[in-house]
């Protein structure tokens, strides 16, 4: 902008700049009004879209907070990645179990409660 003797008016952001003021001016409220404004606005607009995007964003989060994941993995680390290939005891063999209902290796009784 041009002041009326031909000199130009500063109109910059740094101006009107007050340290203590957060440099948008909204706080979380407003931040929350906008963001329900927005999808009640694209729900309204292209609710197809936002059905996907809800169900995509519910199939990336279910998994990581589901307690089935956590019941997975210690199942996973019990579950030993070779199985042991059957052989004869000698009699020489301590770790090997003489029979296969032989109780050796680790305990999975929180296994059998779930």
């Amino acid at each position: 902008m041009f002041m009326c003797d031909g000199r130009r008016k500063n109109t910059s952001l740094s101006s009107y700049y007050i340290s203590h003021e957060h440099l948008l001016g909204s706080t979380t409220a407003d931040n929350m009004a906008r963001i329900a404004a927005f999808l009640k606005n694209a729900w309204n607009k292209e609710p197809v879209i936002m059905a996907s995007c809800v169900i995509g964003a519910l199939g990336f989060a279910l998994p990581l907070i589901s307690p089935m994941t956590k019941y997975s993995g210690m199942i996973n680390s019990a579950v030993p990645y070779n199985y042991p290939v059957p052989v004869r005891d000698d009699g020489n063999m301590p770790e090997i179990p003489a029979h296969p209902c032989e109780p050796k290796g680790n305990n999975l009784e929180w296994l059998k409660n779930l």
